[in-house]
Order: structure tokens, then C-alpha cells, then sequence
């Protein structure tokens, strides 16, 4: 028995390792695909959303610039074509061009001067003293000589202040000489500084050698400027896009795109952290929302399997109840057979000594015996004989009746009698343990369809119990049958005894199949639990009351029809 109930839970814990196991494979794997695949595709369609945005952006402030210059661009080669050598005094055109532009565009044009072609400007006009100045070997006077027109670097020059020119040629009676512009450094510096997404969002301009051509507070790697300005990225992309990392290990995202008119590349930077914020924010909740989902797996996944086995546990051990009951059953069916066989055969011995005493009796009459002194021990001595004999005879007929009565065939039942024949059944040994049984059946008790042998049953296991309670200490037993006023239709049977009671702790367990206070050997533990499953299956129910040194009450509840009672008492008639 130890075994089997060793290799019983050894199967259960591998049953239930099994089920846990199925559950995490189909749960976990399942779901972690769907959330790798679905994490993996929103990230990359946010980044690339974000890159477009971005792209988009410095796409459009790149444009922005590109007609700023142009629309300069286009003022001062209108102005180039205005201007005649020989007609016009340079220095009056100067100031009056000068104004219209200072008039149409405020601070954007800082000065105009006309410069020959040895470098030499001879005419100015603007807020400096830079008449005759010398731009020989000026960077911008060398590149603007080779071209229709030129736009610089921003540089300091001769003022020391940050500017950068435009520059365009003029021909004129056969001389050449160069129409040159200041553009306002602050005036066009304002317009890449206002260009600013998120928090850390901000753009610069460079030209091809990686030098800054605006004013920024942003710190940028050398290295990274010049890895930008390869014009060799920007053949088939109008924007680049790229993550790199400075030298303190901060991670930004660099946008930049060529300008059309001039060789600067507008650049925007931001952190990537900034960047990124919204779609981290929407990780962390996917994140949140995975881990919620592995725990509730985790939590089914070794909650549920232990349910499952422990409710095949139960059934098990429900099974095994059942197949022990049946086999309880089937001896006590063997007993009941036997016990019928048993009373057979004494009932035949039984009949023969009643006739032979009435034999005797009669004889003794013909006999002229009346004379002899023992005439009445004789007369006492057969009577005692055919007394004897009926009682053995009905006692053999009540024992034959119970034990015929096995089956549970459903017929109209009155409970007094079931009572009634029980109690006569079980008068011996109530006798013999010094115990009263006392009656109090109510008249009127309708007819219950139940099966009559079950019923006795239930009743013989009762008064069977109350008997062995009382330990040969004597007591009374009082059965009382009634129609309930509490659960309606029903009647109820009490059977209380005045024995030693049953012990508190024990009360709930009493009806649980094997549970028994008796000795081993005296007891099986299924009486009550069988007794139970019986009232059960009538529809009814049955309770117990008791306490330590006062007795126990068993009450049993069994529905009727309602017109059965109707039929037996018509008092109880609406």
C-alpha cells in the first residue's frame, strides 16, 4: 500500500512537471515570436519614420537657405548688370544701391564695394574704411576671379568680424572688375539657429573642409564633421543619416543635406535619447505589458496543473471509494444471501419441533395423563415450545424478508413500517446491550418512492451505530418519524441516542468513506459514508448533532410528492 501510494504521487508529480512544461512551450513561444516580430517591425518602421521626419526637415531648411542665397545672389548680379563704367560715378551707384537693399531687406546687406582686377577695391560703400583695400591675395578675390560669380566662406577679413561675401563680374568696356556684398553674418545666422526639434534638436552649417560656417554651442567632433562633408555620400541621397557617438559616449543622430548654390552642407544633430523618447516610452509599456504576460503564464502555468492533478487525485481517490463500496456491497449481498440460506435451513427444524410439540400436545389430551403430578410441567413445557418456535420463526421471517431485499428497486415505501420492522429486527441485541428503543411515528406520514431495501439500510446502520456507542453501558434510544416543517414536502427520521457522543473535531469528518473510531477490526469506516451517498441519491439529506457526555441526533430528511401525502392524510389538502 506504501508503494502504490509512493509511485501514485511520483506519477502525479510527473504528470503534473509534463502539463506545466506543455503550458510554458505553447504559452512562452507563441507569444515571444508575436512580440520579437512585432517589436522588431515597429521599432524599424518608427525609425524610419523618425529618419523621413527628420530628412523631411532638413530638407526643407535646406531649401530655406538655398533661396536666401539665391535671392541675394540674384540681387547683386541685377545690380552687375546695372552698372555702366563710363555713365555712372561708382561710389554714387554704391550708396544708392545700398539703400534700396538696406530699404527692401533691413541688415542683410552690410556694404557693397566695386574691386579691379588687380584686387584693388576702388569704390565702397558701407560702415567701414575700406576704401583702396587690398584683396591681392584674398581667397575669395581668387576664386571669384575664375567665375561669372562666387559665394565665400564665412571669415573674419580685414573688419575682423565673422561675414562672407558675394561676389559677381562685371564687364565693362573691355576692363573687368568684381561687384562684391557683404551678407550680415547675424541676419543669416539667425535663420540656421532657429531650426530646433525636440530638446536637444539643433542645426549647423559647414563647408566641404568640415568648418563651421554658423555660430553653435554644440560640441562636435572634428573627426565626425569631416566624415559629413565627403560629397561622395550625396550623389544618390539628398540627405544622409547617420548615429555616431562623441568622445564622452553620447549617442546623436546626424542629418545632413548639400546645399545647391554653394559647397556647405546643412547639418542637423539631436540626442539620440530625445530622438527616440516617444518609441522608448512605447518599449517600456510593451516591455511592462510582456513581463505582466510572462508572469500570469508562469502563474497558470504552475498553478493550473497542480489544480488538474489534484482534481484527478480526487477522482482517483473518488474511484477507488466507489470500486471499495462495491466490493462492501458485494459481501454484504454474500451475507445477505447467506443469512437467507441460514434461516432457510433453521426454519425448516423450527416448523417440525412446533408440529411435533402440538403432536405431543394432542397425544397427551387422548392420554389419560391429567392425573399425573407433572401434567402442568408438561402442559408449561409445550407451550413454552410453540411460543418459542414462532418467535424463532418470525425472527427468521423479518431476517429472510431484510435479506431478499438487496436490490434497489423503487416502490412506494410508508416509513413507519421500514421503522417499524427495523426495530424488531434489531430488539435482541438491543436487549442484549442493555439498550430501550422508544418510537414516536406520526400518523399521516405519506408514501415516499424510494427503494425499500436502501431505506432499511440507512435505518439498520443508525440504530446499529447508537447501539455500539453505548458500549454494553445501556441507554435508550428514541426514533421519531414526522412530517418536516422546516424543509417542506419532506419527512424527516431523527434517531438520538444518550450514548458518549462524538467529539467536535470529528463531527466533519464522520460521513468521509474509511473514517472510523471504532477498533480495528470492528469498523469499516463506510457505513455512514454509504448511508450518505444513499440519502444523496433520494434527493434528500442527513445531519448530525452531538456533544461529549449528552449523545447524538441523527436527523434524515427524504422529499415526497405532494399528492402523496394528500392521498394518505386529507387534512394536509389546501
Amino acid at each position: 500500500m506504501t508503494q502504490s501510494l509512493t509511485e501514485r504521487n511520483a506519477f502525479y508529480q510527473v504528470l503534473t512537471r509534463k502539463i506545466t512544461i506543455l503550458i510554458l512551450v505553447v504559452s512562452f513561444i507563441p507569444m515571444m515570436v508575436t512580440t520579437g516580430i512585432i517589436f522588431y517591425r515597429f521599432n524599424r518602421t518608427y525609425t524610419d519614420k523618425i529618419a523621413a521626419h527628420i530628412s523631411e526637415l532638413v530638407q526643407k531648411h535646406t531649401q530655406n537657405i538655398d533661396t536666401f542665397l539665391l535671392e541675394k545672389l540674384g540681387n547683386i548680379r541685377y545690380l552687375a548688370r546695372r552698372f555702366d563704367n563710363g555713365q555712372t560715378v561708382p561710389k554714387d551707384f554704391l550708396r544708392l544701391q545700398l539703400e534700396v537693399l538696406k530699404t527692401e531687406y533691413k541688415d542683410v546687406f552690410t556694404d557693397l564695394g566695386l574691386v579691379d582686377q588687380n584686387g584693388v577695391q576702388f569704390a565702397y560703400e558701407g560702415p567701414f574704411r575700406l576704401e583702396k583695400a587690398d584683396y591681392s591675395g584674398a581667397q575669395w578675390f581668387i576664386k571669384a576671379k575664375a567665375k561669372d560669380f562666387y559665394i565665400s566662406d564665412v571669415f573674419a577679413g580685414l573688419r575682423g568680424h565673422p561675414h562672407f561675401i558675394i561676389a559677381v563680374k562685371i564687364q565693362s568696356k573691355g576692363s573687368e572688375c568684381l561687384l562684391r556684398a557683404t551678407i550680415n553674418f547675424t541676419a543669416f545666422n539667425s535663420l540656421v539657429e532657429n531650426i530646433h526639434i525636440g530638446k536637444t534638436g539643433m542645426a549647423f552649417i559647414m563647408n566641404s573642409q568640415g568648418q563651421l560656417q554658423t555660430q553653435t554651442d554644440l560640441r562636435i567632433d572634428p573627426s565626425i564633421m569631416a566624415s559629413m562633408a565627403n560629397r561622395e555620400g550625396y550623389k544618390h541621397h539628398k540627405t544622409m543619416f547617420a548615429r555616431k557617438q562623441d568622445p564622452t559616449g553620447k549617442n546623436y543622430l546626424y542629418v545632413s543635406s548639400m546645399l545647391e548654390n554653394i559647397d556647405w552642407l546643412m547639418v542637423y544633430r539631436q540626442d539620440v535619447k530625445d530622438a527616440f523618447h516617444d518609441l522608448w516610452k512605447t518599449q517600456v509599456l510593451a516591455l511592462g505589458l510582456f513581463i505582466i504576460g510572462c508572469i500570469a503564464i508562469l502563474s497558470v502555468a504552475f498553478t493550473l496543473p497542480r489544480n488538474i492533478v489534484a482534481h484527478i487525485a480526487r477522482s482517483d481517490k473518488k474511484s477507488e471509494v466507489m470500486n471499495k463500496q462495491v466490493v462492501e456491497s458485494g459481501k454484504l449481498a454474500t451475507i445477505g444471501e447467506l443469512a437467507a440460506g441460514i434461516a432457510h435451513e433453521i426454519n425448516n427444524p423450527v416448523a417440525i419441533m412446533v408440529e411435533e410439540a402440538g403432536w405431543i400436545e394432542d397425544l397427551l389430551e387422548d392420554e389419560d395423563l391429567k392425573e399425573s403430578k407433572n401434567w402442568d410441567e408438561f402442559k408449561r413445557a409445550l407451550s413454552q415450545i410453540n411460543t418459542q418456535g414462532r418467535r424463532c420463526k418470525e425472527i427468521t421471517h423479518k431476517l429472510l424478508s431484510f435479506a431478499r431485499k438487496t436490490d434497489s428497486t423503487v416502490n412506494d415505501v410508508q416509513v413507519n413500517d421500514a421503522i417499524t420492522e427495523m426495530v424488531s429486527l434489531t430488539a435482541q441485541m438491543a436487549k442484549y446491550n442493555n439498550v430501550t428503543i422508544e418510537t414516536d411515528l406520526n400518523q399521516g406520514i405519506p408514501y415516499i418512492r424510494i427503494s425499500p431495501s436502501e431505506l432499511q439500510q440507512v435505518i439498520l446502520n443508525l440504530i446499529n451505530n447508537a447501539i455500539d456507542a453505548m458500549e454494553k453501558n445501556g441507554g435508550i434510544i428514541k426514533i421519531e418519524a414526522k412530517v418536516s416543517k422546516l424543509e417542506k414536502n419532506h419527512v424527516v427520521i431523527s434517531i438520538q441516542d444518550d450514548g458518549p457522543g462524538i467529539p467536535k473535531d470529528n463531527l466533519n469528518r464522520i460521513f468521509d468513506p474509511f473514517f472510523t473510531t471504532k477498533a480495528v477490526g470492528k469498523g469499516t469506516g463506510l457505513g455512514l459514508s454509504i448511508c450518505y451517498g444513499i440519502i444523496q441519491k433520494m434527493g434528500g439529506k442527513i445531519d448530525v448533532q452531538s456533544q461529549v457526555g449528552t449523545g447524538s441526533r441523527f436527523r434524515i430528511w427524504i422529499p415526497f410528492q405532494k399528492d402523496k401525502i394528500e392521498q394518505t392524510n386529507p387534512l394536509f389538502k389546501d
